[in-house]
């Protein structure tokens, strides 16, 4: 895909990462390891219906209200997003894709409902494509860490 064919209005950002589709999943699934490389999560199970909060560590803490919307397993795990601690909270969707890649994964992780004719929404997309490259390197220490 080249960069004309993105869409201006979402975050797409993939990554190879060396380890098994299995162990990408559990990262993305397990509450212990989630909070290692993206937030603590209270009330999370990767289940179709399941809402949950994630806890931001910002001072005062922060919320984003979350509910699982698609689950294929070791294949795809799609959340709505929706950060509390805006004065006009935006819903979006945040979806990650797992596919093998040779003796790898690749992960795709797609943020959509940015509306950015809106320049506060412009922004909250540019910030936030900023910080999910930040995670997705943490992502990748904790998977070095943790192994197949």
């Amino acid at each position: 895909m080249s960069d004309s064919e993105l869409n201006p209005a979402a975050v797409e950002i993939g990554r190879f990462f060396p380890q098994p589709p299995g162990a990408v999943w559990r990262a993305l699934t397990e509450p212990d390891l989630l909070e290692r490389w993206l937030m603590r999560s209270i009330g999370f199970g990767a289940s179709v219906g399941t809402h949950f909060i994630f806890v931001v560590p910002t001072q005062p803490t922060g919320k984003i209200a979350c509910e699982v919307l698609a689950v294929r397993q070791s294949e795809q795990l799609t959340l709505s997003w929706v950060d509390l601690r805006a004065r006009y909270p935006a819903r979006w969707v945040v979806d990650w894709v797992i596919r093998p890649q040779g003796r790898g994964t690749r992960l795709l992780l797609t943020q959509t409902g940015f509306d950015i004719s809106d320049r506060r929404q412009q922004m909250a997309r540019n910030v936030m494509e900023r910080g999910w490259t930040i995670t997705l390197s943490q992502l990748h220490e904790v998977l070095d860490q943790v192994g197949a």
